[in-house]
């Protein structure tokens, strides 16, 4: 199933979500309603006229009361999910894995994190750490790709080898690639809100038992009839825990199975993500699930996480992830047994993630002053799988220690931005000015960091950006718009913008703006809404892909063009519909960018495919029209095709030792 059939799949499961809420809260309204009738026949007898009894709009505000529970419960965990990722991981008890770490054990996590992140071509998580879980598990969270974290478990690095932990990272970024995040956040503010009458009944049941005994002459005393309200709140709260369960266990399971496939895709190494199922199934026994998380919050996140959360008696119908046996089965194709789990006395070789690389720290230091950037850490090496390596080592242009570090910290991060926008002459001199006014902390640091960025080879310029994005989504909100805006005014320093520029322009708004972390609604169906702007698109991208010193630039621009309208015949794309130069401006590109992101999940492939074509002339494909095929990608929030990928791959690089 392609990334598109996910979106639109998950979208149809946010229905499934809607239908099973509304069945629980009217299974909650009535059971409420059905408690309180028979307390308050308690209270006051059981006469045959006992309905002609009941206040007027007893069973109204029973109704009203109930739903605002439910309905308040949901909006509240909402809200305070508003920050996406970052707040789930907090409610889980984890700490950020700073990405200057020079911890081993978070080094090589942060690496194989960051190796992922480039082989997939998305924006590189934040990293998260469950310091005080010993089972191995983990999870992915966010409301999409843009603000993504990746939380693992302290267990999960004690016990796996590197080999077992890229296969549970792989899980992960299935989950993020698939659009399976935001449906999980959703899920833990829908179930808050349908669990918040076991609360309500608990404050009763105390509020019974403390306040002071007082009856009448009508039945039994207050204070019993609260205790006793309360306690049938409580039990019907587990109505809510039962409707949780089925809605967790509806909505989940057929996902782990497609991650545990993507996991093995991903690394093209099934003893991966197996080898970590196994282990997980070596440390449960009797009591305990190797994968069980300790945390109060546990029960909240349990369809989350990469293995079961908690322990469930009714593993056949309500449990939130397949049975270990079958995933394993699935994977190997037979059945597979559990292997033991102790803790690694050497986890793996230390020459294996390098350690920070202290003389750029002296070096920055001391440009920066009292913002001094902290001990660079080491960046990732290649994953030793065919799927993911980033070419032999021959030829291979080098990542200097200097940018090294500087990509880890939000302070010298900023400043690689900022650097890679540098141009030339009056141009470079406009922009310092700027520099020195608007941010004149990284000014000193960019001029530093200009020469090591003018010595790197072009297909790596894209994933240095990448690598910094974990960095970046450390700045408060406040500091990433203006460090788009000091982006935006370097741009205009000389009154036009350049292909590099757009590009990378384009992946840090989408990326890092405050709309970022915001579900697109879907405005258009059909190609066909837009035959306009995919004419835009398809122009750009045959502007790219055919340079202008070409023999017959204008004839090849316009046949390349031909090329991917061919793949959307329902356009009637034509020579008349292609936009030259002269009419073909950053703004009406940006306008189509922001119409095609509108698109339905399932009508965005066509368009993808279709630039691809127009790109792709025979010759392996050019780093320029990679970059405008990425930043595309990233405008209309899709998944970069593995052709694009691949040009990166094709044009290696790594980094200094």
């Amino acid at each position: 199933m392609t990334f598109f059939e996910q979106q639109h799949q998950a979208r149809q499961e946010t229905r499934k979500l809607v239908f099973l809420f509304v069945l629980a809260v009217i299974a909650i309204v009535l059971t409420v309603n059905l408690a309180m009738a028979l307390l308050w026949t308690f209270k006051f007898g059981s006469h045959h006229e006992v309905l002609r009894q009941y206040p007027k709009g007893f069973f109204e505000v029973n109704t009203l009361v109930t739903l605002l529970l439910i309905g308040g419960g949901t909006l509240i965990q909402t809200f305070n999910l508003r920050d996406g990722g970052d707040a789930v991981a907090q409610m889980a008890g984890g700490r950020i894995v700073s990405p200057a770490s020079g911890d081993l054990q978070e080094r090589r996590l942060l690496n194989v994190v960051e190796e992922m992140a480039l082989a997939s071509g998305i924006a590189c998580p934040k990293v998260y750490l469950l310091e005080r879980e010993d089972a191995i598990n983990a999870f992915a969270a966010g409301y999409n790709q843009n603000e993504a974290v990746v939380a693992v478990t302290r267990g999960t690095l004690n016990r796996l080898t590197r080999d077992e932990l890229q296969g549970v990272v792989g899980h992960e970024f299935s989950h993020i690639l698939n659009g399976d995040m935001r449906m999980n956040i959703h899920l833990i503010g829908v179930l808050f809100g349908i669990q918040m009458i076991a609360g309500f009944g608990q404050q009763l049941m105390n509020f019974g038992r403390f306040s002071g005994s007082r009856s009448d002459d009508k039945g039994p005393p207050w204070q019993l009839v609260l205790f006793l309200a309360g306690l049938a709140l409580f039990l019907v709260g587990y109505i809510g825990i039962f409707f949780g369960r089925l809605i967790k266990s509806a909505v989940s399971r057929q996902r782990e199975f497609l991650a545990d496939a993507s996991a093995v895709q991903f690394t093209r190494n099934p003893e991966g993500i197996g080898g970590a199922l196994r282990k997980i199934g070596g440390l449960t026994d009797g009591k305990r699930i190797g994968s069980q998380i300790d945390h109060p919050n546990a029960e909240q996140l349990s369809h989350m996480f990469l293995g079961s959360a908690r322990p469930n008696l009714l593993d056949g119908w309500f449990a939130t992830h397949p049975p270990l046996a079958e995933r394993l089965k699935r994977i190997y194709g037979r059945s597979m047994s559990p292997l033991e789990a102790p803790e690694l006395a050497v986890p793996y070789a230390a020459s294996e993630e390098r350690l920070p690389d202290l003389p750029f720290a002296a070096a920055a230091a001391g440009l920066v002053g009292a913002a001094a950037v902290p001990a660079a850490a080491p960046a990732a090496g290649g994953l030793p799988t065919p799927s993911l390596e980033f070419g032999n080592s021959s030829g291979k242009a080098a990542l200097s220690s200097q940018l090294n570090g500087a990509v880890r910290d939000p302070f010298s991060a900023r400043a690689v931005v900022y650097a890679l926008l540098l141009g030339e002459g009056a141009e470079r001199a406009t922009q310092l000015a700027l520099l020195k006014q608007e941010a004149p902390q990284q000014a000193a640091l960019t001029t530093f960091l200009e020469e090591s960025i003018a010595q790197l080879p072009l297909s790596a310029r894209l994933p240095l950006v990448d690598l910094a994005m974990p960095a970046l989504r450390q700045l408060a909100q406040a500091e990433r718009d203006k460090m788009l805006a000091l982006v935006d005014q370097l741009i205009a320093a000389d009154s036009r913008i350049t292909l590099a520029e757009f590009v990378l322009q384009t992946i840090l708004a989408r990326r890092l703006a405050l709309r970022s972390g915001r579900l697109v609604p879907v405005r258009f169906n059909r190609l066909s809404e837009l035959s306009g702007d995919i004419a835009v698109l398809l122009s750009l991208v045959a502007h790219v892909a055919v340079p202008a010193d070409h023999a017959d630039a204008v004839g090849a621009r316009l046949a390349a063009f031909l090329r991917g309208a061919r793949l959307c015949p329902e356009l009637n794309l034509a020579a008349q519909h292609y936009c030259d130069g002269a009419s073909l401006g950053f703004p009406q590109v940006r306008l189509a960018l922001d119409h095609a992101n509108q698109l339905a999940p399932l009508a965005k492939p066509q368009l993808v495919k279709a630039l691809l074509a127009v790109a792709d002339d025979g010759a392996p494909l050019q780093i320029a029209s990679a970059d405008i095929l990425r930043a595309i990608c990233a405008g209309i929030e899709a998944p970069i095709p593995p052709a694009v990928a691949a040009t990166y791959h094709a044009y290696p690089w790594q980094f200094d030792n």
